[in-house]
């Protein structure tokens, strides 16, 4: 059984949100949606397809749809820097776990494990010189080092 966090979406807000994207509703665009609000970080794609499987969707397929709902703005797409792209669902910035989009990320460099980051764990503040990308959230800020696991 899964236990619903605060500001987890019903299967029926999945079904709007996605309508409202202006994409086709379908059930496996409603489960990739379910998975990546389930997940404590964000999934690659073969990591979408293989918790997917059961279902027998192809991996084609479920491309598409990672990249169709992220051009659609309902997921974030993040590279780490080793190439893969990571895909997780776009949240309130005051969900709890989640920072919506925009937020930082650890990435260990031993393991590879991915974890968000609350939005004030890096903290920019305006000032001269800086980067006009920053105040336009078009930043990815990566946190990289050894998680308790590999240290």
């Amino acid at each position: 059984m899964t236990v619903r966090r605060r500001g987890d979406l019903t299967a029926e807000e999945i079904r709007e949100r996605v309508q409202a994207a202006g994409l086709r509703v379908t059930a496996q665009r409603v489960a990739v949606v379910e998975l990546l609000q389930e997940a404590r970080s964000p999934l690659t794609h073969a990591e979408v397809v293989a918790a997917l499987a059961p279902h027998g969707w192809d991996r084609a397929t479920t491309y598409r749809n990672l990249t169709d709902m992220t051009a659609a703005e309902l997921l974030q797409r993040t590279d780490v820097g080793d190439h893969v792209w990571r895909f997780e669902l776009r949240r309130a910035p005051d969900v709890v776990g989640h920072a919506g989009m925009g937020h930082p990320h650890f990435v260990c460099g031993d393991c590879g494990e991915v974890v968000c980051l609350p939005l004030a764990t890096v903290r920019v503040s305006g000032g001269i010189g800086l980067p006009k990308a920053l105040s336009g959230g078009a930043v990815e800020v990566q946190i990289k080092g050894r998680c308790d696991r590999c240290r």
